[in-house]
């Protein structure tokens, strides 16, 4: 059956991947971004000249603006059948470095603005008592790595609200997937795609040359890694477009797609899903 999907997020990246994979696979996809006038005027004109694909102007850090786009998408499409959180920025820095502002605006994108889908969907979604929300996390949200504390944040966030609701929307049939996905090349990683970082300059220059060079070689590492394993973005697009496809009842909690991780991220949520069933049963409380 093909579905109605609205994706977050496709100026760039992923998102615009999604947009091409899953037209190409017969859905329909109402695509979102801001500056369909402008910034992203180019891409807008392309996603929107491929079949079945609506362009629509979002902000996701706006509530005004998400409920206007999600509202006419149902006046269009009667229904969403699959949200896809997919905007989103990177940052690095010293966490001492970051400004509590600075800090605020990358949740208010990562975090808040998959609340914001969240809550814009879901009174269509239960009243049809069916929907699949899939949220873009990261191959790092169940740990934490230095320099990018903020970002780990706002992931850790988007994975305790995938696993967190799943329970609660389980009645009205509602699933919910986090794909943790590794480092890719696109234009979030690249630089080509401003992101939000440290803001703090003095308090990173006290930190001393030590420590910069730790943070570039942290940043070498992840490019060459990228290289090595000749990371594709098509696999996130084409990962979204397997989830969609899957029989109701039959996806995973978490999908990762990481081949830098070699197997290590799939270990990782095997065990922590085991130590969370055995905590469960401890507290008596049901799944």
């Amino acid at each position: 059956m093909k579905k109605i999907i609205l994706i977050t997020g496709t100026g760039s990246g992923f998102g615009r991947l999604m947009t091409n994979t899953l037209s190409k696979a017969g859905h329909t996809v109402i695509a979102t971004m801001r500056g369909i006038n402008d910034r992203h005027a180019a891409v807008a004109k392309e996603l929107a000249a491929l079949p079945n694909v609506d362009v629509l102007e979002m902000d996701v850090t706006d509530d005004n603006s998400v409920n206007n786009a999600v509202k006419a998408a149902l006046a269009k499409h009667g229904r969403i059948d699959v949200l896809v959180n997919n905007a989103a920025v990177s940052g690095f820095g010293l966490l001492e470095s970051w400004s509590i502002d600075q800090i605020k605006k990358m949740q208010e994108i990562n975090l808040y603005g998959v609340i914001r889908m969240y809550q814009a969907v879901l009174p269509s979604m239960r009243k049809q008592k069916s929907g699949l929300i899939i949220n873009l996390t990261s191959g790092a949200s169940g740990f934490s790595v230095p320099f990018m504390v903020p970002y780990m944040i706002s992931k850790f966030g988007v994975e305790t609200i995938t696993e967190g609701i799943q329970g609660e929307l389980k009645q009205y049939g509602i699933e919910n997937v986090s794909i943790q996905p590794g480092v890719y090349p696109t234009e979030m990683n690249t630089g080509v795609k401003a992101g939000i970082h440290a803001d703090k300059q003095d308090i990173t220059a006290e930190y001393g040359e030590a420590t910069q060079n730790h943070i570039n070689a942290i940043g070498g590492a992840l490019f060459g890694k990228m290289a090595e394993f000749n990371m594709d973005p098509q696999v996130i697009a084409d990962g979204v477009l397997a989830l969609v496809n899957m029989e109701k009842g039959t996806r995973p909690l978490r999908y990762p797609l990481d081949a830098i991780a070699q197997g290590t991220d799939e270990e990782f949520i095997k065990a922590r899903a085991e130590i969370k069933t055995r905590w469960m049963a401890n507290y008596g409380m049901p799944e």
